[in-house]
């Protein structure tokens, strides 16, 4: 289902019984955070929160805020408009295996797989709801006296222009460096392909026309910035943030460097992505989109201090030098809803988002591993850190063969853990996964350590981007591997007996 808006998909939240309506106002200063916070970690996620009234430094902003719209399983099932994301796993993986027609209705189901896949290239349109309301700013806005005192202009003040400082953008912890836009998709170019890509990088709002641009080292986003550097010519760079939620799941999933991010959005919300050419430079970004800040990052200015930030790792990111973005206009909705999201200790919202990725993922790493059963990443690990897999062992030193190649797939660089253990062992319950982690093992035997790319948000390493990984087998141990004894099978009760218990007593 493709939702016009992101204010739609909330509405269809709220007849849902997803959402909290807050109507009194609430301080995009640390308040907002408190109340989302405690929202995310309710079983299940909590519900989503609407903010009518958020204020900034005090004044009421025009724009409502929604946050932890994505955090639950129900929820990321509704954005993708199915009963579950599992069904949309399904589905993305009888295209992934494909073959060709042996038979007449094998035919027709490759048509009927076809034509679902009519509406994912993106197309061209010539205007879009992200352009109804226009500020171009031609030189940099000095500060004056009322961005000096109080560090904001309401956008329905006149004949003030909205700026960065307008925008109900959230000061998520207490020792934050400041702002930050939390649920951007950032739109770079590659300058030599011409291939898109859409990222999601923090931005933290240096001033009114400024922001940090916080792409890693690793990212593609950064790889871009570093051949315009190579060049000197300036790099056009466009955030928007709204429209359908699809935009900001796909920002993060974890594709291959040259897919396109609306190629994906398209498939999932089974319906083309209009894009609309940005006003100040050749980006183009959804139509339908809620915000849109078009703007550069200038290779040959000196990086700009970001940070600190309240980060998914439950610590503070220490301050680091990043690019700076440099605003040329704003555009948006009339009726545009500013969406946010926060991170911090597990779980929060972005543990839904990750683990949905994964689900829908999954044909692709079978692929690759069609011994893998099932793959977990614990909210407790923050994604980087703790992986479980589950797979079907039929030969010796297979465990280490799937950690090998799991590290090697993509942003599974940055796992510092993975576990392996057999195909009965369910790796969304971490008590089953300890269980056999610690029956299964002799730490000497069975623990592979080495060296690799870090997270570079990993404030455990000794040198930033660069750390140690470890592997553990959890398997049953054959003889091939050296295990001279007999491997004691599981404690399981006879099924018969089961079956019996059951049905002389049901509520047992």
């Amino acid at each position: 289902m493709a939702f016009g808006s992101y204010r739609e998909f909330v509405e269809r939240l709220d007849r849902e019984g997803e959402l909290l309506r807050v109507r009194e106002p609430i301080a995009t200063e640390l308040e907002i955070t408190e109340l989302a916070d405690r929202e995310m970690k309710k079983p299940g996620g909590g519900r989503a929160l609407l903010l009518e009234q958020p204020t900034v430094n005090g004044q009421v902003s025009p724009f409502p805020i929604a946050i932890n719209t994505l955090g639950s399983w129900r929820r990321m099932a509704l954005s993708m408009g199915a009963d579950s994301v599992q069904d949309v796993a399904d589905e993305l993986g009888s295209l992934v295996k494909a073959r060709v027609p042996t038979s007449l209705g094998e035919a027709f189901k490759l048509l009927g797989t076809a034509l679902e896949l009519r509406h994912a290239r993106p197309r061209k349109v010539s205007s879009g709801p992200c352009q109804e309301v226009v500020h171009r700013f031609e030189q940099p806005l000095p500060a004056g006296p009322a961005l000096a005192e109080v560090g904001v202009m309401p956008l329905n003040s006149d004949p003030a222009p909205p700026t960065l400082l307008n925008l109900p953008i959230l000061k998520c912890w207490p020792q934050d460096g400041g702002r930050f836009i939390t649920l951007p998709c950032v739109v770079t170019q590659d300058p030599d392909t011409g291939a898109r890509n859409v990222g999601m990088y923090r931005m933290q709002v240096l001033d009114s026309q400024t922001t940090g641009m916080h792409w890693q080292l690793q990212k593609v986003a950064a790889r871009h910035g570093r051949r315009y550097h190579e060049t000197g010519a300036r790099m056009p760079v466009t955030v928007f943030l709204g429209g359908d939620p699809m935009y900001p799941f796909c920002a993060t999933a974890p594709l291959p460097d040259g897919l396109d991010e609306f190629l994906l959005a398209g498939y999932l919300r089974r319906k083309s992505v209009d894009l609309v050419k940005c006003l100040t430079n050749d980006l183009e970004v959804p139509a339908n989109a809620d915000f849109v800040l078009e703007g550069y990052v200038d290779p040959r200015e000196p990086l700009r201090v970001e940070g600190p930030f309240g980060d998914h790792t439950g610590y503070y990111t220490l301050p680091d030098a990043y690019p700076a973005f440099h605003l040329t206009a704003i555009t948006h909705r009339r009726d545009a809803l500013y969406p946010a999201t926060i991170v911090g200790l597990p779980p929060m919202e972005d543990f839904y988002i990750g683990a949905a990725s994964v689900r829908l993922f999954m044909p692709v790493i079978r692929m690759n591993f069609p011994e893998v059963v099932d793959i977990a990443l614990p909210a407790e690990g923050v994604f980087h850190n703790l992986l479980f897999v589950s797979i079907r062992k039929t030969y010796p030193m297979q465990a280490y063969k799937i950690m090998h190649g799991l590290w090697g797939m993509g942003q599974m660089m940055f796992t510092k853990y993975i576990v392996v253990v057999d195909d009965d062992v369910d790796v969304h319950n971490t008590s089953d996964v300890l269980f056999r982690w610690c029956a299964n093992t002799d730490p000497q035997r069975d623990t592979l350590t080495t060296r690799g790319p870090a997270d570079v948000l990993d404030h455990a390493t000794n040198v930033a981007g660069v750390g140690t990984k470890m592997g553990i087998d959890a398997t049953r141990k054959l003889a091939g591997e050296g295990f001279p004894r007999q491997w004691p099978p599981i404690l399981k009760m006879d099924e018969v007996i089961r079956r019996k218990v059951s049905e002389r007593w049901p509520k047992s």
